[in-house]
């Protein structure tokens, strides 16, 4: 064929250079498919051509991981024989354009990751970030994400359990759609994606195949335009009542020895899942595209390769046993076809209508790329805004003003507006419900239980991306923290702009760094991930926004304490570092958007302790309720906690005297590594007792009480108040028509 032109590679995500890398280690030109499959696995999305070499730092060496990085998705032991596997995924650009169907197949295809390993979802987590609500177009696109992610999770009974939702104006242009599963699988039914064994049947099985998603995998791997609603094509539609008879009839097969391997046919198709498959089993697949069933009429080889049509899986069987497999899918009224076999050569070989059509080294395909190392540098703007006061001008508003406008920040406020909307409790294992830290799924025939968080960087990662991914890792440990759990891995999702732009390639080599040294320093392994870059909007990139989501154990769901304050007369402590610090907070945001001064501190190592003082409490039953300081600093974490447990408080902060900037920093400023705990007045002394034998700081602030959230001597709201406030955020900004 003809050299393509540059307008046909850039559609494929290619460049002329891989072009005639391709040509070089082929010995030919390759045809229009080959080129089309060549473009669907070099594509960022599927390769991770730039960012490979940075997740070399990110370690997954530990006693209790099982699978790491490399599978469809990491899994960890949770003792007894059970196992916990998990992964996060991006599903970004096609949310962008349509929002309903974008979110709901990325939760598809998170789930598919998690049974395609044998594994049974349990729950589902979301992050999601948007512009203001106060844009009628993002009312519009956040409803509709909620809508699909909804939609899905509670039509296929996975509870979606817990998430985190952020607004602000730099996400208007590509929002965030991040979605995360977790499964539950016996060591003995563990599946591999893996095709080996000459001569043993390939199926597909599912849904027929469409010219959905054609070009999906590139569609991700390029900056969004203003053109970008002529993409609506590459977004696939879900049907999750298919996918729950999908996922019912692969679990029914796992553990049985007719089956050799399984995988999800997600991004890029039949062409990723079979050359995958055949790569880590050291052989090679051919296919009869003859044999694939199609829903639509005309297909061509190169749409049935490219086509990302969901709820299909591709299964290598032992031969002389495909009829026992295709059984159980008639059972579940699925189809079924044998569409290949497995061979010596390790290639992937496409025939068609009695011609080979396409044939291309698995070697070439899926490692042949050449690694992408833009420059990058740090941009002068961030030294000159870290050593900006944070809060220029200073506050235009009291304490008091300031206290009730953060608490209706739909950054701070109640998010039941969002998972009312979703089954969080379908299967009854949630034992801690969505909207708050952690939340604990019941681990049946056991008394211990599974806690999951999904956390994210916030504005702070534009000053120091490094930082802002430590933050995030810190964040999810205390939320398991708080109800007792001992974290056991991380898998993390690494949302960022255009890495051909200098600051953006710095931000994300700043942002692994700092993630790698996280874990590292909190023991955490790296088990699954996700990179999703060119998150862009005509030249404009979202901020570095690293989301992790953290599994841990939970020794005893008899004594998990809530968010808010128990009892009157309960002593209200403070443990961990003090901090004071504007920088990126949500105050500042508030005070008109800049993102100024130095970010929150962080000691890794007092995090590291202040979680283990803070889980001893919760374990042994000392703290009758715990809860993080996070966005809107000490004085929104304790009227959360009034507001949680219906109860006012009196407290002191910062002793005496009011400091000079009138006690917005001392109040909002976003410290890390400080949880509110309430104790019952006679375990005082055991608070005291534990924190010191782990040299962390705790500090006694005052009492569970009254009808007010008092900070003596600075400023003082009524409970009523607080309450109404934090539902004015979302729900109150959603409560009007969304177009």
């Amino acid at each position: 064929m003809a050299a393509p032109s540059a307008a046909q590679l850039r559609e494929l995500a290619l460049t002329e250079e891989e072009y005639h890398h391709a040509v070089r280690q082929l010995g030919r030109a390759p045809n229009e498919l080959e080129l089309g499959m060549l473009g669907a696995l070099w594509s960022e999305h599927c390769s991770y051509k730039t960012s490979r070499r940075l997740l070399s730092q990110l370690s997954s060496q530990a006693p209790q991981v099982v699978v790491g990085p490399g599978e469809n998705a990491g899994v960890v032991d949770l003792g007894e024989g059970l196992l916990c596997c998990f992964k996060i995924e991006s599903h970004n650009h096609p949310s962008a354009i349509e929002p309903v169907q974008g979110a709901a197949t990325g939760v598809g295809g998170i789930l598919r990751d998690v049974f395609a390993m044998g594994a049974r979802p349990v729950a589902l987590l979301d992050a999601l970030r948007f512009g203001e609500l106060g844009d009628p177009a993002q009312r519009h696109r956040f409803a509709k994400v909620v809508e699909g992610v909804g939609f899905y999770g509670n039509c296929i009974g996975v509870p979606t359990v817990g998430g985190e939702t952020y607004f602000d104006d730099a996400y208007r242009g590509n929002c965030l759609v991040n979605a995360m599963c977790v499964g539950l699988v016996t060591a003995p039914r563990l599946l591999h994606a893996v095709a080996r064994g000459v001569g043993n049947p390939v199926l597909l099985v599912g849904a027929d195949t469409g010219r959905d998603g054609i070009h999906g995998a590139t569609f991700a791997s390029v900056q969004l335009d203003e053109g970008a609603e002529e993409r609506r094509p590459a977004v696939q539609v879900g049907n999750p009542f298919l996918e729950k008879c999908l996922m019912e009839a692969c679990l029914e097969l796992a553990g049985s020895s007719a089956l050799v391997g399984l995988q999800d046919c997600g991004a890029a198709g039949l062409t990723s899942s079979c050359a995958e498959m055949a790569r880590r089993g050291g052989a090679g697949v051919r296919l009869d595209l003859d044999q694939v069933a199609r829903r639509e009429l005309g297909m061509t080889p190169y749409e049935v390769m490219l086509s990302e049509s969901q709820e299909r899986m591709v299964l290598v069987v032992e031969r002389g046993r495909v009829e026992e497999v295709r059984a159980v899918f008639d059972r579940w009224e699925l189809r079924s076809d044998v569409v290949g076999e497995v061979i010596a050569q390790e290639e992937l070989q496409i025939s068609s209508g009695g011609q080979m059509v396409a044939r291309l080294p698995l070697s070439l395909l899926v490692e042949g790329f050449l690694p992408r190392r833009p420059p990058s540098s740090r941009p002068l703007e961030v030294e000159r805004a870290l050593r900006a006061a944070p809060l220029t001008g200073g506050s235009p508003w009291t304490l008091e003003e300031a206290w009730l406008r953060l608490l209706a920040s739909p950054n701070c406020s109640d998010t039941s507006w969002i998972y009312r909307q979703y089954d969080h409790q379908v299967g009854d294992d949630t034992v801690v419900l969505p909207g708050w830290d952690a939340a604990v799924v019941r681990l049946r025939g056991r008394g211990d239980g599974l806690a999951v968080s999904v956390d994210g960087a916030h504005r702070s990662s534009l000053l120091d991306p490094r930082r802002g991914a430590q933050l995030a890792v810190a964040e999810a440990v205390r939320n398991l923290s708080c109800v007792g759990a001992r974290p056991l891995a991380l898998t993390n999702c690494l949302n960022f702009g255009n890495p051909e732009k200098e600051e953006v390639m710095w931000q994300l080599e700043e942002a692994v760094a700092g993630l790698a040294e996280a874990c590292r320093q909190l023991a955490l392994p790296v088990v699954s991930g996700n990179v999703s870059l060119y998150n862009d909007l005509s030249g404009d990139s979202i901020p570095p926004t690293p989301v992790v989501g953290v599994v841990g154990l939970v020794g005893d769901i008899r004594r998990l304490p809530g968010p808010g304050f128990a009892a009157a007369g309960d002593l209200i402590y403070v443990v961990g570092p003090g901090g004071t610090e504007l920088g990126g907070s949500e105050l500042q945001r508030l005070l008109g958007g800049m993102v100024l001064g130095p970010p929150p501190e962080l000691d890794l190592e007092l995090e590291r302790r202040a979680a283990e003082a803070v889980r001893q409490l919760v374990s042994e039953g000392s703290a009758r309720s715990a809860h993080d300081c996070s966005l809107g600093g000490l004085a929104v974490a304790l009227a959360e906690c009034c507001v949680a447990g219906g109860l006012g408080a009196v407290v002191r902060v910062g002793g005496q005297s009011i400091p000079a900037d009138g006690g917005h920093a001392l109040l909002f400023g976003e410290g890390s590594g400080r949880y509110v705990l309430s104790v019952d007045p006679a375990e005082g002394g055991r608070m005291e007792e534990v924190c010191a034998g782990w040299r962390v700081p705790c500090a006694r602030l005052g009492e569970v009480g009254g009808d007010q959230v008092e900070i003596v001597g600075l400023a003082r709201i009524p409970l009523a108040a607080a309450a109404a406030a934090r539902l004015e955020g979302i729900a109150g900004a959603m409560a009007g028509p969304v177009l």
